[in-house]
């Protein structure tokens, strides 16, 4: 088990687009065992961005093909976010999240889908993703997406294709 939120009592850290003059608000609430990342996007003052971000850590990630998510979806598209350094800019890696509406779910997602990203645009010639490397998870949701959202997940665990 990679992140158990039956377990963990820290909630990841806000960083939405306030910090560029927007109003986009968002939490990540730890309740009963399952976190919930949640608030309201705007696109207000040039905003449009909603994030959480899991403090720098060393994740056990070596060896595996991708993760696996338990998460009850709303509707909306999210973005999975890995960050190879622990500076609070730069180049991260996303891969789309869309999960089901109301609805529990496991969601396998190959490390290979991963794009190396810079404030919303693809960079270009970047090396793919490290997973031994990974030194934080964060979870986004974007893409003009106006109004309030709510994901819910009981626990990030890793996976391997083929048994090893």
């Amino acid at each position: 088990m990679i992140v158990d939120f039956g377990k963990c009592a820290d909630p990841w850290l806000s960083i939405d687009d306030v910090v560029m003059g927007g109003v986009s608000h968002s939490e990540m609430v730890v309740e009963d065992g399952v976190a919930a990342f949640q608030g309201t996007l705007s696109l207000d003052n040039g905003g449009g961005f909603a994030s959480v971000r899991s403090r720098p850590s060393v994740f056990p990630l070596a060896g595996l093909d991708g993760l696996l998510l338990r998460v009850k979806g709303d509707g909306n598209r999210y973005r999975l976010r890995l960050r190879t350094t622990d500076a609070s800019d730069g180049v991260s890696y996303e891969a789309v999240l869309e999960p089901f509406a109301d609805e529990w779910e496991d969601l396998a997602v190959p490390f290979t889908s991963f794009r190396p990203v810079f404030r919303g645009r693809t960079v270009e010639g970047f090396p793919p993703l490290d997973p031994a490397a990974v030194r934080t998870l964060g979870l986004m949701i974007s893409d003009r997406q106006e109004g309030p959202f709510r994901l819910e997940l009981a626990s990030i665990d890793g996976w391997r294709a083929t048994p090893g």
